[in-house]
């Protein structure tokens, strides 16, 4: 009976220590780095997903070694809220720290850049490019001005307060979604500007400023042109809006045509007279200030200059533009100009219908 007893004592410390080293093994394995079979892996987790799809998930993807080392860590830890999303996996991990992750909801986030002067086309062109949203679910989100309501009441859409910035966003961030980020992001200017103008007037403004010049001496004193051109009744010439009702009708091509010059778009500023009915670009901080405090000049023309630097020559009659204007032509066929003739210049390059 002793010896029995002797015995399977044994035998119990032999399946303790069994059991102790298998234990110990699957511990170690928990915590040893894996590097993704393929070097870089992404995994998008969706929303519901149960701890065996997620677990198999990571298996195909090559992150972890087998799926049973995450169930055991959802084992050892089975009250954590595991957050669905993007996950790129790059570096070397453990089985831990991929549950870490995921716990966490440390997902992947693509950075954007939206230049400013971009208008809502594109936006979504860039985002479309990038494999984010589709250019027309964008579209159709920015045409929709209640997020700006309350700041501009008379904005047709949110043209002008999807503030160019470097978003980041994810595979499931909406078209709503990002719009409102960057409206907020707009505030967050405005109040920073601490500007006292009308709001919509002066982002109006600071629109066709951005997309006049690309010198950012120049802003204020193109900024003025158009103020001095508005406060004399003053058609203001600009081309960019010209554009942008061609755009808004679908028919852009690339040039402006003397049927685009001659449409009656409420946007065309060569029909109208005023500022168009709401901004043609999304500006960024120094077209904003610039349209808070245009320069104290006297002009009412400028044109590009003919050594296409990119800067213009203002004047104030139109005698002076003229020569000004002549000036660019002939710069144009030396093919030394490499800038559009802007701003009430009425000596584009213009194509024929």
């Amino acid at each position: 009976m002793v010896r029995r007893i002797r015995t399977a004592g044994k035998l119990a410390l032999g399946v303790l220590i069994l059991a102790v080293g298998i234990g110990a093994a699957l511990a170690v394995s928990l915590r040893l780095p894996y590097t993704p079979r393929s070097g870089e892996a992404f995994i998008d987790i969706p929303r519901g997903a149960g701890t065996r799809q997620i677990a198999l998930m990571l298996q195909d993807a090559g992150v972890v070694r087998a799926n049973w080392q995450f169930l055991l860590m959802r084992a050892l830890r089975p009250h954590t809220a595991l957050q669905a999303g993007e996950y790129r996996f790059a570096e070397p991990a453990s089985v831990w720290k991929v549950y870490e992750r995921l716990a966490r909801g440390d997902i992947f986030y693509y950075e954007v850049t939206i230049p400013e002067g971009s208008n809502l086309f594109d936006i979504g062109g860039i985002l479309e490019a990038e494999g984010l949203l589709k250019a027309a679910e964008f579209r159709e989100a920015a045409l929709k001005p209640d997020l700006i309501r309350d700041l501009a009441p008379d904005a047709p859409s949110l043209e002008g307060y999807l503030f160019p910035a470097t978003y980041r966003m994810t595979r499931h961030t909406t078209a709503a979604e990002l719009c409102r980020e960057m409206t907020d992001r707009f505030r967050r200017a405005w109040k920073e500007l601490k500007g006292t103008a009308p709001v919509h007037e002066t982002v109006t403004l600071a629109s066709l400023v951005e997309k006049e010049t690309a010198v950012p001496g120049e802003r204020p004193v193109v900024a003025s042109v158009f103020r001095n051109r508005l406060e004399g009744h003053m058609r203001l010439d600009c081309d960019p809006t010209t554009i942008y009702a061609a755009l808004l009708e679908g028919r852009y091509r690339g040039t402006i045509y003397r049927s685009d010059l001659e449409n009656r778009h409420p946007y065309n500023t060569y029909q109208h007279t005023g500022l168009p009915p709401g901004p043609i670009a999304n500006p960024g901080m120094q077209s904003l200030q610039a349209a808070l405090h245009p320069a104290g000049t006297d002009y009412l023309y400028f044109v590009a200059k003919s050594d296409g630097s990119g800067g213009h020559v203002f004047t104030t009659n139109v005698e002076a533009h003229n020569r000004a204007v002549s000036e660019y032509r002939r710069g144009q066929q030396k093919g030394k100009a490499s800038t559009p003739a802007a701003g009430s210049a009425r000596g584009r390059k213009m194509g024929t219908d």
